[in-house]
Formats: C-alpha cells, structure tokens, sequence
C-alpha cells in the first residue's frame, strides 16, 4: 500500500476514529507517522487515564504516558482488528498499573516538600476540580463492591470495552465477566437508592 493511498488526518476532528480506518492507521504509525500516533492516542488516552484514574493510580497521567510508550513499543508484534487493539491497549494499561502497585508497594513514597508543591504549576483549576470530583464520585460508588467487580465494570464503562474484550484483559471467561457486572451494578444500584432515600 503505497503512503498516498493512506488515510490523512482530518483537519477540523480532534480524533480518527479507529473502525475501518485502524489498518492503515496502525501500518502509518508502525512507520512512525506523527498524525497516525496522535490519532492512535486521542482515540484511546482518554479512556486508558479514566480507567487508570478510578483504579487509583498514583500518578495517571504518567502511568497513561508509560501505557502509550509501551503500546508503541510492541506495535510491531500486534496482530489484529480494533476490538483486538483496544483489548491489547487496556491489557498494557492494566499489567502497567499492577507493576505501579506492585512498586509502590516496595517503595513507599515520600511526601513532597512544601517549596515542591508551592513551586508546581498549575493547570486550569476547574477542569481539575471537575475531575477529581467525577473520580471521587466514581471511586465512592466502587467502595461497596469487591475488587473484581470493580475493575470489570470500570472497563466496561470508562473503558468502553465489550464483554469479550474485558474478558480477554482480565483473562476471565465471559460469563465470569456479566455475572461480575450484574453483582457489582445491583450493589451500585442499591447504594444509590439508598442514598436518594437519605433526602
């Protein structure tokens, strides 16, 4: 296939949607196309930082920056279509947030000095705050279902993933993966119920 006959970047989107679009885009970037990796990362950072997010990483925009190093790393042993390359995408992100743990656990952090946190920049505080509260509300309606439950529905609903797809992250059969769901989802009903009853 010869690089004219690619897809180019649309000027006006901020994101290629993957679909039909994901072999010519993958094939781009395999050989390092700028607009075909700014393409592959607008499609998915969002999905993998809110997943990484509502599992409690620690620093989840590095940890999403690590997942794309990864990603662009193996692309050249990937293999398949876009359910597959979402699938492998959020298998990166999860193995990196066992390692980050895994880390974190040997090596607990010190706590930043003053003048660090004083001196640091800071970004556009509302979007920031909307954030955090969207992660706190996520992460509060989480406490009440077990580990498993959690990660499932938190793929199945930040990161977009099918039933099979989170199957295949979690290495689970998928029936394991909807019973997992509807436990978790009937435990985060009754919270809210029992929350709204409460005004």
């Amino acid at each position: 296939m010869k690089e004219a006959n690619l897809p180019k970047p649309a000027a006006k989107r901020d994101r290629v949607g993957l679909g039909e679009s994901l072999p010519p885009v993958l094939l781009t970037a395999r050989s390092g196309a700028e607009w075909a990796w700014t393409a592959l990362y607008r499609d998915l950072a969002p999905s993998v930082l809110g997943y990484l997010r509502s599992r409690g990483a620690a620093e989840p925009e590095d940890l999403t920056g690590e997942v794309f190093l990864q990603v662009a790393r193996d692309l050249p042993n990937f293999a398949g279509g876009e359910a597959e390359f979402r699938s492998w995408v959020f298998v990166v992100a999860h193995h990196r947030l066992l390692d980050e743990r895994r880390h974190r656990g040997r090596r607990p952090s010190d706590p930043a000095p003053d003048e660090t946190i004083l001196a640091a920049p800071t970004g556009d505080v509302e979007e920031e705050a909307l954030q955090r509260l969207t992660t706190q509300r996520v992460l509060r309606l989480l406490e009440g279902v077990s580990e498993d439950q959690s990660e499932v529905l938190v793929l199945r609903i930040v990161g977009g993933l099918t039933v099979d797809e989170v199957a295949r992250v979690l290495g689970k059969k998928p029936n394991s993966v909807k019973a997992l769901q509807r436990r978790g989802l009937a435990a985060i009903r009754k919270k809210i119920a029992g929350e709204t009853s409460t005004f």
